[in-house]
């Protein structure tokens, strides 16, 4: 895990309103999902949507941390905590990155465009009566990815 206040030792970007130091337990890229009050909502601006429009919904409901790309009025959220990144994407890959790196087991991919799902769980219940393994429990972004513990 990591605290909020460390996230430009990670990543490219600016702390640019710290109230309550906060360790990050949970991700959230889609504001449907149920919020954790440790959660950390990260406002990705796509063709179609803008996570940046629900940032007022998710402060009301509870989440005092998100990585943003645009300016805020950054008043408006009293108790919010906010880091400024020129590209949220990449801060959210910065971070796995880093979560990952903290771990030394293989990390087996799965790609393409059907039958990960079913291939990840084909796989999982092939080898967990051999190997304590570790696996996502849905597709993130086409693609999947197993944690081997040996």
């Amino acid at each position: 895990m990591i605290l909020f206040s460390t996230l430009s030792s990670v990543a490219k970007g600016t702390l640019v309103q710290l109230k309550e130091d906060r360790e990050i337990k949970s991700i959230l890229t889609d504001s449907r999902k149920a919020a954790q009050p440790d959660s950390c909502f990260v406002a990705i601006s796509g063709a179609r949507h803008d996570g940046h429009e629900y940032i007022k919904a998710l402060y009301d409901s509870g989440v005092r941390m998100f990585i943003v790309e645009k300016e805020l009025n950054w008043k408006s959220f009293p108790d919010g905590n906010f880091f400024l990144s020129s590209s949220s994407l990449q801060t959210l890959q910065d971070l796995a990155a880093h979560h990952r790196s903290q771990f030394n087991y293989p990390v087996v991919g799965i790609t393409g465009s059907n039958g990960k799902t079913i291939v990840k769980e084909w796989i999982y219940q092939l080898l967990a009566p051999l190997y304590s393994i570790v696996k996502i429990p849905a597709v993130i972004i086409r693609s999947l990815a197993f944690h081997f513990l040996f």
